[in-house]
């Protein structure tokens, strides 16, 4: 017998019945018959009875003061979630109702300044990516990567695409689940040991196979997952554009602010993580995808939505209106190209308005102190024993990898957290071809004391 909830009327066991009865089910088991027997809990859920609002408080503040977050332990991981400066002014823009209760406008029609921002977001994205269309906007980064690659697929109506090994290994993970039912198949490209950026020669390999003309795209990203700079992009997308495919680039944003845009290198598509946008960290997610193109042409396939401005009726106005809904709930669902949804408007908003108050001086100069402290704290852990800082020779912008001599990178990683110290990811595990490595990363939030302070824990513990 289930007990009725005052919140939750249709658990009473009188409305369950009609409701299994309705859909022709004999027991509520039986929805969940397509998950398979074993992944199935065969026991309740250890949920406790209720308690008083001030006991249920006092319990979560318990849980969350086991965290370890900045800024009480320095952070130094990267990897598509940075940790940067917000201005205020970015939190207070965004809680405005005007914004907070359209963000996602499914009557456009009356959120007249919701679809302006995000105008004005797209706008800003193609200035900095080189690009003539960008949408606002996807999920994430992992997220865009896969659809851009279920995109070229379609566009070129091929079944291959390369990708650089040197590129995270979650978004990669991603990239698979995404593609596999399209029957897209993944051809790795190899990176340089030395250098760590992409093989030119593998590249090469890859596109020979079957005479290359299987080829959708090749995926590469720039600063790749080690952070190191691609110096050999224009000659990659050459290649890649003479056998047919097209070129797709990952980046990170902030990094445009002192590297070249991915449009004047050839790029078709470019994708990344809008997080370092004035988008907080929130323990990985929720976050916003960049998606750009760089025609109209390739933006008729291109997911997610699109906005355009116009004039009203009597042409004395700006109005502004969505131009592509590729959405499954905006078209047929067989036509649709993404599901994308709730957050995403509300963090593009956050990107626009934190570029807008850095401006373009101002986001120069964001990406001049990130490079600068990065090289300076690459130098400090160079002079230790036992490490090689950075452990390839490719230029970085503010992410880089080092070499361990003595230790293994997951026992390096774990004894910094220990010391309240959160830096050198793990590469190791699905990089072998460099060993035991770990990954950090350096912004403009580390002062010369938090990167002596890194030195000092890496110090102790390799």
């Amino acid at each position: 017998m289930v007990e009725a909830h005052p919140f939750l009327p249709n658990l009473e066991d009188e409305t369950i019945e009609r409701m299994l009865k309705q859909v022709k089910a004999g027991s509520i088991a039986e929805l969940f018959s397509d998950i398979p027997e074993p992944l199935r809990l065969k026991r309740k859920l250890g949920i406790p009875d209720g308690e008083g609002e001030a006991v249920v408080r006092r319990e979560l503040h318990g849980r969350l003061s086991k965290n370890k977050t900045p800024p009480e332990s320095l952070c130094f991981l990267g990897g598509g979630v940075y940790p940067h400066y917000i201005p205020a002014a970015v939190d207070s823009i965004l809680s405005r109702q005007e914004f907070y209760t359209a963000y996602t406008p499914y009557q456009p029609e009356i959120s007249q300044g919701m679809l302006q921002a995000l105008f004005e977001y797209q706008s800003m994205m193609c200035d900095l990516l080189g690009m003539q269309v960008c949408n606002s906007s996807m999920y994430d980064w992992a997220s865009a990567a896969g659809e851009s690659l279920r995109m070229a697929s379609r566009v070129k109506g091929r079944k291959t695409v390369l990708v650089a090994k040197g590129i995270g290994q979650g978004r990669l993970e991603v990239i698979k689940t995404y593609t596999e039912p399209m029957g897209v198949k993944l051809r790795p490209v190899e990176f340089d040991t030395n250098t760590g950026g992409l093989d030119l020669e593998s590249l090469k390999s890859g596109l020979s196979k079957e005479g290359g003309g299987d080829v959708a795209a090749l995926y590469l990203e720039n600063p790749n997952v080690f952070g190191v700079i691609e110096e050999n992009v224009d000659s990659a997308i050459e290649l890649v554009h003479a056998a047919g495919g097209l070129a797709v680039v990952g980046i990170n944003p902030i990094s445009l602010s002192v590297l070249r845009d991915p449009g004047s290198y050839g790029a078709d598509i470019v994708v990344g993580e809008g997080q370092p946008l004035g988008v907080p960290m929130n323990y990985g997610g929720p976050h916003m995808g960049i998606f750009a193109v760089k025609d109209v042409g390739l933006a008729r396939s291109m997911p997610g939505r699109l906005i355009g401005m116009t004039t009203t009726k009597d042409g004395r106005e700006k109005a502004f209106c969505m131009v592509l809904q590729t959405r499954e709930q905006h078209i047929r669902r067989e036509a649709a190209t993404s599901n994308i949804c709730t957050n995403q408007a509300l963090l593009a908003l956050a990107a626009a308005a934190y570029m807008s108050l850095l401006g373009k001086n101002g986001f120069r100069k964001l990406g001049e102190v990130n490079l600068a402290n990065s090289h300076y704290a690459a130098e400090r852990i160079g002079k230790l024993n036992g490490v090689k800082a950075p452990l390839f020779s490719g230029p970085f912008f503010n992410e880089f990898t080092v070499g361990y001599e003595r230790r293994k990178a997951p026992w390096v990683f774990s004894e910094l957290a220990k010391r309240g110290v959160m830096g050198g990811y793990p590469l190791a595990e699905h990089y072998f071809q460099i060993r035991e490595a770990g990954s950090f990363c350096v912004t403009e939030l580390h002062s010369s004391d938090d990167i002596g302070r890194l030195v000092d824990a890496l110090a102790g513990v390799i």
